[in-house]
This record gives C-alpha cells, structure tokens and sequence, in this order.
C-alpha cells in the first residue's frame, strides 16, 4: 500500500498549495485540521514531516489522506507602455493532492514509521498575452508573437514538485521524553516555460526555458524532542536541516547555481490539555535565504552582467527568511469526536515591494493568513474519519516592475482546501 501511495505522490505533490513559502501548511488530518500546528500536538502517523519525536506517542497506525486543493492566482501590471500592460488569470485552479504515514511501536521505548509528503505550490500557468505582435523581448526566438507577462512567448508558468519520504525513528527516555530522527530523503522535479526573453541574460541560453521536467535528488536530515512536562503541558522542538540537491541539467541556466535546495527550518511548540480542551501553538521559521534560487535579488541579474541566470549570484526570488506563527484549539467533544481550529499567520517572504522582488514574484505569489476547521470522528475504537476545510487569504502583493521601470505588477492568491482522511490503528 506504501509503494503504491509513493508512485501516487510522484505524480501529484508538486501541486500542494502555497502556505510558508511553498512549504505545505501542515502534514497529515490533525495538521490540516489546526493550521500546520504539529510541534507538541497532533499523534498521527506524519511525525517524519513535523516533530520525529511525536512517534513515541503514536503506537502502530496507518494515515491515507487526499486533499482536494483549488487556488485563484491573478496576476496584473500596470502603468508600463500600453503595449506592455497585462493581466493574466493561473488556469492551474484544482488538484487532488494525496499524503501517508505508517508508525509503528516496537516496545516501550522505541518507535518506527515513514512518513511520505511533498512540498510545492509553485504551479502557475497564465495563457494571456499582450495582443501585440513584435512585443516579446527575444525576436530571435519568439519571431513577431505577442509578448506574454515576462516578454517570452506562449504560455508561461514554473511547476515545481517536491517529494520527500521520511523514515523516522523516536526513542523515549526519562519516561517524559522523547527524541527522533527522520532522514529526508527527496526528489524533485521542475518545468519552467516561456521565459524565452531571459536566454540571452543566461550563462547557458539553451538551457532557460521550454525543456519539459527535469528531476533531482538530494537528502537532509530533521531532528525533534518532546517533553511531557507536566500532565497539562506538552512542549516540542525540531530542526531539518537544508536538504541538498542535485543540479537541474535541463535548467542549469535558469536558477541560481543550477538547483534548488530545500531550506533549513526550525519549529518550537506547546499543548496546554485539559480533559476537554487542547489549545496548542507554534512559531515556525523558514531560511529562504539560504537557498540562492530563493534568496537572491530579481536585479542581480539585469544590473550585473557578471551575474548572469545560473551563476551562484544569479537572480532569484528575493525571498527573506520567513517566521510563521499558528494556533490551534481541540475539543474533545465525546470519546468519538473531536472538533479542531487553527489559525496562522507568516508574512510572505517576498523581501520588500522594489523592483529587486516584484517581477519573480509573479511565477510565485502567496496566501498570508490561513483558517482550518474540522473533526476527527471514530465510529469504532480501530478506525478514524477526518474532514478539514482551509481558507488562505490575505496573499496580496505590489511592486515595482523590473522588466518595464515605472510599471507596477500586482499578484491576487487566495486557495481553498478540502481534506479528507482515514485512519486505522492496532
């Protein structure tokens, strides 16, 4: 069944919505349910992808979900010459996005599972274009078509999938603490089109835009510890460390340094519990800023010929470091039900609204402010039902144009999600 849902994630997760970046919010049906707030709450199977630790708590069980993930991302810039102004709609507005974990208890002190996730969010496909023939930005390429939103021809977009399966390990010691390891290991695989007006700024023309998906492997490690410290206090920490990549052949003239890692991050947590009511909370930070891909400015590029698409100092995202706070409260309404909310808040990384963010900005605008609702409910004492509901919103962002000086670009995303899960425990 493992493998089975391991062949499914390979086709899918790269569609997992934008929530951190284009981290997922949260991972599993106790996550999706309370907003990603997973540190020191939330004993289901996908402890690899959270807080490895929490496996100690678990016992054997089996997590199957499917969420049901529908993004609205509209893009517009203004104030350019008429022949450059535009607005673009993502026709990507509906994926099926499955996840799964097995834990398993081998005694009272030592626990084993695999959690299997995927990072992404980053699927953006905009069709329309300027209507104005001759107004691409590499003719030798592109001939007279019509510009699209980045001055390359056709549709445009960036899809990235990331794929990571977490075999994880805990131990419990000193009866009230727990310690766990997952090694992280990932695929990921990438495709960018129409970007065929930056070849010519590219240390490898031939190697931008238009070149189908292109796969990578890369491995990382992510350590936690849970304390029991009290019947009415739980508390967590866990660090991943980057995850390193391999180099995108077919896109080493794209992104910076020719990979894309996935960051290293770090969460702290607590579950305040009573006999029928958890309020829990987490404060998790994200290092862009580690990743050139990520964390390099949009102008480095445009204003730096020595810098050219590619090169380690390459343009980017300019995305900042990025802190996300969550909150989430349980009611334990009967032995069969419980009722979750969950609320957080991470300013988008985008650095600032300067012509050395906005353009990039565009491939990648994200939700800032996320709402979840849902329950848990156990018709009998093995088996579990999950329902979650999410509303990201508040994702608005404008800057100033660095392709057209003077031009403002605006990005609009908001995504709704449904989840649906089962459980089975032994």
């Amino acid at each position: 069944m493992l493998c089975a849902l391991l062949l499914v994630l390979c086709f899918y997760a790269g569609d997992a919505f934008p929530a951190g970046g284009y981290f997922v919010l949260g991972y599993g049906p106790y996550a999706h349910q309370s907003a990603g707030t997973s540190t020191a709450v939330g004993f289901d199977a996908f402890a690899g992808a959270s807080n490895p630790a929490k496996l100690s708590e678990v016992g054997t069980r089996l997590d199957l979900g499917v969420l049901a993930f529908m993004p609205y991302r509209r893009i517009t810039r203004t104030g350019s010459d008429s022949a450059f102004d535009i607005q673009s709609k993502s026709r990507n507005d509906f994926f099926l996005v499955p996840d799964g974990a097995y834990a398993r208890r081998i005694d009272d002190v030592w626990a084993w599972g695999v959690t299997l996730y995927g990072n992404g969010g980053l699927n953006t496909e905009y069709h329309e274009n300027t209507g104005v023939p001759g107004s691409n930005g590499n003719p030798d390429r592109c001939g007279d078509r019509p510009g699209n939103f980045f001055r390359g021809c056709g549709e445009v977009g960036f899809d990235l999938l990331q794929l990571v399966v977490a075999p994880t390990l805990s131990v419990r010691l000193w009866t009230r603490h727990s310690f766990g390891i997952s090694p992280l290991l990932a695929f990921q695989q990438i495709r960018a089109y129409g970007l065929q007006a930056f070849e010519p700024l590219s240390r490898d023309a031939d190697h931008v835009t238009n070149q189908g998906y292109d796969g990578a492997f890369g491995a990382g490690v992510r350590v936690g510890w849970l304390g029991k410290i009290q019947p009415w206090l739980d508390l967590g920490a866990t660090y991943a460390t980057k995850v390193y990549m391999e180099e995108f052949n077919e896109y080493r003239g794209l992104l910076a340094d020719g990979s894309f890692d996935i960051p290293d991050n770090f969460s702290v947590g607590f579950a305040l519990k009573d006999q029928n009511l958890t309020l829990a909370g987490d404060i998790h930070r994200i290092f862009f800023g580690h990743v050139p891909a990520l964390g390099n400015g949009v102008l480095n590029t445009l204003t730096d010929p020595e810098k050219p698409l590619g090169d380690r100092q390459g343009s980017g995202f300019n995305w900042n470091h990025q802190t996300n706070y969550r909150l989430s409260l349980t009611w334990h309404t009967t032995p069969n039900l419980d009722l979750r909310a969950g609320f957080a808040y991470g300013r988008v990384p985008q650095a600032d609204s300067s012509t050395n963010t906005a353009s990039f900005t565009m491939l990648a605008p994200n939700p800032a402010l996320n709402l979840t609702a849902g329950f848990s409910y156990r018709p009998a004492h093995d088996t579990e039902f999950h329902f979650a509901y999410g509303a990201y919103r508040r994702g608005e962002y404008e800057g100033d144009s660095a392709l057209f000086p003077g031009a403002k670009e605006r990005a609009e995303p908001r995504v709704d999600t449904i989840y649906l899960a089962w459980s089975r425990t032994w």
